[in-house]
């Protein structure tokens, strides 16, 4: 089996892609490597620099039709990598590649699933640091997972762990987070952050504003994905408790003689009843769709042990 495999998901990267390759080869050119570089609706000269550098080194080139998202590009990289590890880097020679040795050792050391890299001294202008920085704060209080950089394009991944992960729109973000959720172990380590030499940065507001959206997406998922009900329904008791609350207020004046047929919180009442009964029932239905959907399991078993198999206790 091959030893790492290197996922780099690259768009327009025509000038970076023969330095990338050859410093690659240069960090892990004592271990079985290779490298998968998926290029994703490149509109430059990328294709060919990827198909000449196949010519030379273990290089294996996955080409999309159109631009089909940095999500998209990891995934399909993750299913052609053969390596026991999984390295993933940017095409921007942004990443060092010689962090990845010792990325593998922090791993393995550790007893980890992912190691994902820190940009402590980060080499970017201060429009793509303070939103990073204060993305990075926002997920680390969301999901309780504490790393300070999510979004570093450098991580070493297991194998089984990579291959787990279902990734798309802008999931990439959040693969920490997706890794620790199927119950493997998660770690970081601060790594060599370089300036950016050639083209320009792919970073813009609008993938900003989208990551957010899919940071919903992956609190949601991963905590109501198999109990939905657990969510619409605490929305739902809630919504119903204030309009029970509310008219059981205006029961209270009614009984006293008061006139509460013009009230606007009479509406509200009835409302929020309302409201609250259709969120109950969603998380219901919920759960009803779940109980009889073939093949999905709410767990996810990331190591057994045959009788007999197992070594001595660490």
């Amino acid at each position: 089996m091959t030893d790492i495999s290197v996922v780099v998901p690259a768009r327009d990267e025509e000038k970076s892609i023969a330095a990338l390759v050859e410093e690659t080869a240069q960090a892990l050119g004592s271990l079985r490597w290779e490298m998968v570089i998926v290029d994703d609706g490149s509109t430059d000269g990328t294709w060919e620099e990827i198909r000449r550098a196949s010519t030379v080194h273990p290089v294996t080139g996955i080409r999309f039709g159109r631009n089909q998202g940095k999500a998209a590009a990891l995934s399909a990289g993750f299913a052609a990598a053969s390596g026991r590890l999984i390295a993933t880097m940017d095409a921007d020679l942004q990443d060092d590649p010689a962090e990845i040795p010792a990325l593998s050792a922090e791993l393995e050391e550790r007893g980890l699933d992912l190691v994902s890299g820190w940009k402590r001294n980060r080499l970017d202008p201060l429009s793509k640091r303070l939103p990073s920085k204060f993305f990075n704060s926002v997920v680390r209080m969301t999901t309780g997972l504490p790393l300070h950089d999510f979004n570093c394009g450098l991580k070493l991944y297991r194998g089984e762990a990579a291959r787990r992960l279902d990734l798309y729109g802008e999931m990439h973000r959040y693969t920490p987070v997706l890794v620790s959720r199927l119950g493997y172990r998660v770690g970081e380590k601060a790594v060599n952050h370089r300036p950016r030499r050639f083209g320009r940065s792919k970073y813009g507001l609008a993938r900003f504003f989208r990551g957010y959206a899919d940071l919903l997406t992956v609190l949601f998922l991963h905590r109501y994905s198999f109990r939905p009900l657990h969510f619409f329904g605490g929305i739902g008791t809630t919504l119903f408790a204030g309009g029970l609350l509310v008219s059981a207020y205006l029961s209270v004046l009614w009984l006293g003689g008061e006139s509460i047929g013009r009230r606007p919180l009479l509406l509200l009442g009835v409302f929020l009843m309302m409201i609250g009964f259709q969120f109950v029932s969603l998380g219901l239905l919920g759960e009803m769709v779940l109980r009889f959907m073939p093949g999905k399991k709410p767990f996810n078993i990331v190591e057994t042990i045959l009788p007999g198999t197992a070594g001595p206790p660490d």
